[in-house]
């Protein structure tokens, strides 16, 4: 099926954004919080510990958060606010973990609180859609979406298919979700 040209899939994919957010805010769908990793450093010969500090609320659609602005990021990182414990020394995984929920308290997240940091945004320009790795990319002036990291891109999928079957995920959640 003939795509059209790059200009028309990037125009497809704003309108499929746009409705997203129209969908996902009449449904008043849960959000998450969108955070900034900020790493320990000095200041005035005090140190700071690092903290992840709010920039804001987006939804979570598969591989990608988007923000009620129509801003699309990639799915990065992210981290349970809890109560960070005591130092285990189990493991370096378990420690950096332990280490990401006392940054999130730091960062004054409700406990319990789901924050995505680590997440890029995702350029809307034709030659940066044909080039990248990330979870959007243009093929033959469609917008396609490689749903893993590890998906090759036969395995695609058409990105307005998966973004309105995620939009619905969350705006009409299954029973006992």
């Amino acid at each position: 099926m003939d795509g059209g040209t790059d200009e028309d899939a990037i125009a497809r994919i704003h309108a499929a954004v746009e409705d997203a957010v129209k969908t996902l805010e009449a449904a008043a769908a849960r959000q998450e919080a969108l955070a900034e990793f900020v790493p320990a450093r000095r200041r005035f010969l005090m140190r700071r510990e690092p903290v992840l500090r709010r920039i804001g609320a987006v939804w979570r659609l598969g591989v990608f958060l988007l923000d009620a602005e129509g801003s699309l990021r990639a799915t990065g990182s992210l981290v349970r606010a809890t109560p960070p414990g005591r130092p285990q020394y189990q493991s370096r995984s378990a420690e950096d973990r332990r280490s990401l929920r006392a940054a999130a308290q730091r960062g004054h997240f409700r406990d319990g609180e789901t924050v995505n940091f680590d997440a890029p945004a995702i350029p809307m320009e034709v030659s940066a859609l044909r080039a990248t790795t990330g979870p959007l990319f243009l093929r033959d002036s469609r917008p396609m979406v490689r749903w893993s990291a590890t998906a090759h891109d036969a395995d695609a999928r058409e990105f307005g298919g998966y973004l309105a079957e995620r939009v619905e995920l969350l705006s009409h959640p299954p029973d006992g979700a």
